[in-house]
């Protein structure tokens, strides 16, 4: 039997593979590992990227969220508006800065975070609005800049799944106060480790959060803060630069995998994905829903289809926030019960694609059903 991996990273990587070991081999005879000429070179590389004028390099996508929080001073007593469908990484970062996450619902065209539903959620506690650039889209931002501009509060992208998306022509890393970036491997633009960025173009914030990721020090043993340690190392600088230059090619490829996907599959039971008219969708995720979801991850399984469901228990139903799960969020509800990935990745075949389309297109979730009984 044929198999199809959810991920692979093999055919970007061997392309890639003599710049990546020049970078590596760079790092290692340089003898720097920390704070050096490569972290500078992609920090500039790319702000430049998000049409921002700072980038500051970070452990990874959820301190990049707290950094962002604790440089505009948000902390205990104080409440941040982030959507309750989402990995749970947006809603840690606010614990760990020592604020309160307030959940609002998705809509369900684009799984973002519902722009009508924000303001109700408003209080005079509220000091900020995560905007969580889910799947590889953006939110409608100017409806949720209005908002926050009405009411005096800071917006943060959490664009860890949309390195490269655009709003109205305008780059994800530009739409907001500030954004945070993780480079999971997995990502579209992933290191070969952990890593993330905070990117802005707020002077003073950039300052703050370059102080508070150097162990609250602007210069060595004078801390300002009670900081933290949370670095990009070298060797991730250098191997990020490599495959920034190569963003957009890897971009378009996802952009033909889902647009194949689209097209091809034609089954009633499958809600496909949609994308904004507003924006460019860069595809890190392609994430269809089915009532029988569990089914069908079991039968494209059987078909040597490997899928992941992103993400299958929303905040306010997770033990780490039992605070919150007698909160009632049926859209949030509905889409951990639904969701499901598809396999798509930068060397994924024309014919890989064509039998994922013909298995979803074969499958019927009451045939599947009636094997069982």
């Amino acid at each position: 039997m044929r198999k199809i991996p959810f991920a692979d990273f093999k055919v970007l990587h061997d392309e890639l593979k003599d710049d990546l070991y020049k970078a590596f081999n760079d790092v290692y005879e340089s003898g720097w590992f920390i704070n050096g000429k490569n972290v500078e070179r992609f920090e500039k590389n790319f702000a430049k990227f998000c049409n921002s004028k700072y980038c500051i390099g970070c452990g990874n996508g959820l301190e990049a969220i707290e950094l962002i929080l604790r440089g505009y001073g948000i902390g205990i007593g104080d409440e941040v508006i982030v959507c309750s469908h989402t990995f749970i990484a947006s809603a840690l970062a606010i614990s760990k800065a020592g604020a309160t996450p307030v959940l609002v619902e998705p809509e369900m065209d684009y799984y973002l975070i519902n722009p009508d539903k924000i303001e109700e959620k408003i209080t005079t506690k509220t000091k900020a609005i995560i905007t969580v650039q889910l799947y590889g889209q953006t939110c409608d931002m100017d409806k949720i800049n209005a908002i926050a501009k009405k009411h005096n509060l800071k917006v943060i992208e959490d664009a860890a799944q949309a390195h490269g998306a655009t709003y109205k022509g305008n780059i994800v890393g530009s739409l907001a106060d500030a954004a945070a970036f993780s480079f999971y491997p997995g990502k579209n633009l992933g290191a070969l480790g952990d890593s993330g960025a905070v990117v802005t173009s707020d002077e003073q914030l950039a300052k703050k959060v370059r102080e508070y990721a150097n162990y609250g020090a602007n210069i060595k043993y004078h801390h300002n803060v009670k900081g933290t340690n949370s670095r990009l190392d070298e060797m991730q600088a250098a191997f990020l630069d490599v495959k920034l230059s190569k963003l957009d090619k890897m971009t378009e490829y996802r952009r033909n995998i889902a647009e194949q996907y689209l097209k091809g599959i034609k089954n009633e039971e499958i809600i496909l994905p949609k994308e904004a008219a507003y924006n460019t969708h860069v595809w890190h995720l392609f994430v269809i829903r089915t009532k029988a979801r569990d089914t069908l991850q079991q039968y494209l399984y059987d078909n040597g289809i490997d899928t992941v469901i992103h993400y299958p228990i929303p905040i306010h139903k997770q033990g780490a926030y039992n605070e919150y799960n007698d909160l009632i969020l049926p859209n949030a509800e509905e889409l951990g019960n639904t969701v499901l990935s598809l396999p798509l990745f930068y060397g994924m075949t024309d014919d890989e694609i064509n039998y994922v389309i013909d298995k979803i297109n074969s499958y019927d979730s009451n045939k599947c059903l009636s094997r069982k009984k």
